[in-house]
């Protein structure tokens, strides 16, 4: 069986350009529609052979950007360690291949390890017997060597692998995030049908906010598009509030390569007084749920939030709007036409010279607005389809606008 692991020659992660610095593969996972976002995150962090799959993005570099990819990236969902890519024809292979890597380096027996497995394959019908081949031979290497076994934890392990097999190439990784990228922290209370951290931050990267302008959110429910545009805005990392991640339990975690990395980032933020980030709802509760998240997320001083009725907002002129508003598959509307119907009225009438972004699963009451969008862009909340529409608003006419230059 031939070992195909992204190196050179056998025995060596691929080395970069200069022959110094070892490379390896990642896969960071995210959201559909969230792709180009993440790839261009990637980039700007410095990561090699950056390539777009489906919910998910190919990329590579030094360990040190796996630590620094779980710690800055906003709009995955988890970085994944390729370990290995290899064929396999039986079950057989799949053991033998396994038990051959040095799964010593990550764990000990005192340690705990979990198999999430996904097979798309003729040769392989059940991804659970998959899992459980692929534990097994780890296992067995463990006691074949010191008469004794790491056990399994599935909710918590030191090591959680993934083994994803199609048609007969099989690759096997190492989960580094441990829980989801998107559970930043901050959120300890939140309304009906939030907003994923992940699909906010996305949100706010797609629209293209300059940080020039001010950021609106007036639905802002539990203030989740909030924190994510301040975080941008300031340069935060989503996690440099402090959490755990996955490849902290590892045997070869290097706390100091970590601790350059949390410097790093403490270094490159921005002073609060040079954004302005507002919220507004209707609902007294989500007010208070929204400063309570603020509050967690150390914003609280840089972002106001009021309690106010959009459709009796008096100040979203010149402004940046990103706004979540209520959909019947979500938050029950009496009538969701007329609701957008006054939603379109409202910017037309109170938000000139703003732009203002929506998201909706409502594809056929987003025609109420009475507005054209300049962008559409597909996303999928939840399992829910929707669109992320861009609406320019222009004092007067769009085309007094053109004709006036």
């Amino acid at each position: 069986m031939e070992f195909s692991h992204y190196r050179i020659e056998e025995g060596k992660w691929r080395l970069n350009d200069d022959y110094k610095v070892i490379f390896v593969k990642f896969i960071a996972k995210t959201l559909e529609g969230l792709e180009d976002v993440l790839c261009q995150e990637l980039a700007e962090m410095g990561a090699s052979d950056v390539v777009k799959i489906k919910r998910a993005v190919l990329f590579s570099g030094p360990m040190s950007l796996m630590y620094e990819a779980n710690l800055r990236l906003r709009t995955a969902l988890r970085v994944l360690w390729v370990l290995h890519e290899f064929d396999v024809n039986n079950e057989d292979d799949l053991y033998h291949f396994v038990k051959r890597v040095e799964w010593e380096t990550f764990l000990g027996i005192d340690d705990t390890l979990a198999v999430d497995s996904v097979v798309n394959s003729e040769k392989f019908r059940h991804s659970n017997y998959i899992a459980l081949k692929t534990k097994d031979a780890i296992v067995d290497r463990f006691r074949e060597k010191s008469g004794q076994r790491p056990s399994v934890d599935v909710k918590e392990p030191t090591l959680r692998i993934h083994v994803h097999i199609r048609g007969h190439k099989a690759t096997l990784a190492l989960d580094s995030s441990g829980y989801s990228l998107h559970m930043r922290g901050y959120r300890t209370a939140q309304v009906d049908a939030p907003l994923n951290e992940v699909l906010a931050a996305g949100l706010v990267l797609l629209s293209g906010w300059d940080k020039e302008k001010v950021f609106i959110d007036p639905m802002c429910g539990s203030g989740t598009l909030l924190c994510e545009a301040a975080f941008i805005a300031l340069n935060i990392p989503p996690h440099i509030g402090g959490r755990e991640f996955g490849f902290m339990r590892w045997r070869n975690f290097d706390p100091v390569m970590w601790k350059a990395t949390m410097d790093k980032a403490y270094k490159d933020r921005k002073r609060e007084d040079q954004i302005s980030v507002k919220g507004f709802d209707i609902s007294t509760k989500s007010v208070q749920i929204t400063r309570q998240n603020l509050e967690r997320a150390g914003l609280s001083q840089c972002i106001s939030v009021e309690q106010k009725d959009f459709f009796y907002h008096e100040d979203l002129q010149n402004v940046f709007i990103i706004m979540n508003p209520p959909y019947d598959i979500r938050l029950k509307e009496e009538d969701v036409s007329s609701f957008y119907k006054n939603m379109g009225d409202k910017l037309k009438l109170s938000a000139s010279g703003s732009s203002a972004w929506l998201l909706s699963g409502q594809l056929e009451a987003v025609k109420k607005l009475g507005l054209r969008p300049s962008k559409k862009i597909p996303l999928l909340n939840g399992s829910i389809e929707t669109l992320f529409l861009r609406y320019d608003l222009y004092a007067g006419s769009k085309k007094q606008k053109y004709q006036n230059k």
